[in-house]
């Protein structure tokens, strides 16, 4: 397909919006319509965890008025997301049901890794400044209505990200009433956040040096950052400027200079305050506002899957480097980590005309691999289980929810003994195409896991060879591998036992 049009949905905490765009592999993807309308889904779903009948019906009525216009653009597909208010919802599928059955629309609630990685692609799409920034120490900071994401970048690789729950609609929100009781809001707002601030720049921050910040969001270029700037970048000094000709002004008179209604009015000052703290912190000496949203992240991501464009910017390997850093807190062994690696992606490889998994897949035996150990760090008696909560508990940008429940249960599988199916009955996260993953990688991760079990990474390399449903493993090295062939007996049983081939090992000596 030469070219086809798209539409990106984003449900967010104080609007929703929609861009359609063209894609073609001569140009990438170029914006056709952004339309937005303002709801405050957030307003009720941080206060009473539920919306309100008369906010389904809005939102319905400007979804179907979406659907109209996607028709008229000619969109072929769409992706519809919500995120941070729907999140917190305690009754979210039967609002999700109720949007099909009235508007046909099939909405994705995305966890809040997968929202803010696809919303740090929508900055990667702007691959020039994006790839020269982040050479040096990097914050991004995306502050929606619910929350804030903090990701850090170091010489072009992502270090950490974290969520905080401290988003510009739940801070207004939660200091409404006391608003009223004082004229300085803005001192307010940062003796809200400061426990947060300070407890991320104690665990996140120790010799980290971030020059640069990128604020992601549109509500910043609605509100704070309207008018046109030279490459849309701020010193630090001229951002202090803006601050103290913004957050001191009544959310009436910001109302009318900005030419937005009072309600978004009033999201401006709690908004500056998380900027100006973390800058703070950072220390940093420019800002970027690049005026990209989650929608052109959504769209991006679709057309790189699609093909239709190719990142320069490696972001499967921002999701390793994210897993790496997850088992480093918990002292995970590196060497044993890098030698089992080795071994199960070389099982993986050779094994992929009987197992059927592709490169997503690939992705999450890695990080299986990589965070197998982490539960170490809480009991060493209770090894997987520890692991098992700790990845559940974790969240790893670019995951979704399902995805790292795979990862979590491969894990626990590592060592325990395997679930049947019967086994998962009461699970509700659990079906079958997860539950043949879940098998899947566990007899992979066991096997290389055990060909390592001295923690010594006594095997240098592996040839293996597929044929007639025999898998011949031939194992390079000069050590002793008495212990490890020793105890693989149950792990070679399950490996077979899940892929239905037989499996035979032997070591090669070194000349």
């Amino acid at each position: 397909m030469a070219m086809m049009t798209f539409a990106a949905i984003d449900i967010g905490a104080y609007e929703v919006s929609m861009k359609i765009f063209e894609l073609s592999r001569k140009v990438g993807f170029k914006e056709l319509n952004d339309v937005r309308y303002r709801l405050e889904v957030g307003n009720d779903s941080y206060t009473r965890g539920k919306l309100s009948p008369e906010m389904v019906d809005y939102l319905c009525e400007i979804l179907t008025d979406f659907k109209r216009m996607m028709l008229e653009f000619g969109v072929t597909e769409y992706r519809a997301c919500a995120t941070s208010a729907f999140r917190e919802l305690k009754n979210p599928l039967i609002v999700l049901e109720q949007i099909y059955r009235r508007t046909e629309i099939r909405v994705e609630i995305l966890s809040n890794a997968e929202q803010h990685f696809i919303g740090y692609k929508s900055i990667a799409a702007i691959e020039n400044g994006f790839k020269k920034m982040i050479q040096k120490g990097t914050a991004i900071l995306d502050v929606g209505g619910g929350s804030l994401q903090v990701s850090l970048f170091d010489k072009d690789a992502l270090v950490t990200t974290q969520n905080l729950k401290m988003g510009s609609l739940r801070i207004r929100e939660r200091l409404k009433e006391l608003e009223k009781t004082t004229i300085h809001y803005d001192q307010l707002v940062e003796e809200f956040i400061r426990n947060d601030l300070v407890s991320f720049q104690r665990l996140y921050l120790k010799d980290r040096d971030v020059k640069n910040v990128i604020l992601m969001g549109d509500f910043l270029t609605d509100t704070i950052f309207q008018e046109d700037m030279e490459d849309r970048i701020l010193t630090k000094a001229e951002f202090l400027n803006r601050y103290e000709n913004t957050a001191y002004k009544p959310v009436q008179q910001l109302s009318d200079e900005m030419g937005i209604d009072p309600e978004y009015a009033s999201l401006v000052v709690p908004t500056m305050v998380i900027i100006k703290n973390f800058i703070d912190i950072f220390n940093a000496e420019s800002l970027w506002a690049p005026g990209v949203s989650l929608l052109d992240g959504i769209a991006y991501d679709f057309a790189e899957r699609k093909k239709y464009l190719k990142s320069a910017h490696n972001f499967e390997n921002d999701i390793l480097v994210a897993s790496r850093n997850i088992a480093k807190r918990y002292s995970s062994g590196k060497n044993h980590i890098q030698g089992t690696t080795e071994v199960a992606l070389a099982i993986f490889d050779s094994t992929k005309k009987v197992h059927g998994m592709g490169q997503r897949e690939r992705l999450l035996l890695q990080i299986a691999v990589q965070l197998h150990d982490c539960g170490k760090y809480i009991n060493m008696g209770d090894v997987s289980e520890c692991s098992y909560q700790i990845i559940m508990e974790t969240e790893i940008i670019g995951l979704s929810t399902e995805e790292r429940y795979i990862i979590a249960n491969a894990v626990r599988y590592n060592k325990e003994e395997f679930k049947y199916r019967s086994g998962f009955e009461y699970d509700d996260a659990m079906d079958n195409e997860k539950y043949l993953l879940i098998a899947k990688l566990a007899a992979i991760l066991r096997l290389a896991n055990a060909m390592d079990r001295s923690h010594y990474q006594k095997v240098e390399g592996i040839k293996t060879e597929l044929k007639d449903r025999k898998l011949s493993m031939i194992l390079d090295s000069n050590r002793d591998l008495s212990l490890e062939l020793g105890l693989l007996k149950d792990k070679v049983d399950f490996f077979e036992e899940v892929f239905g081939i037989r499996l035979a090992l032997r070591r090669k000596k070194k000349a």
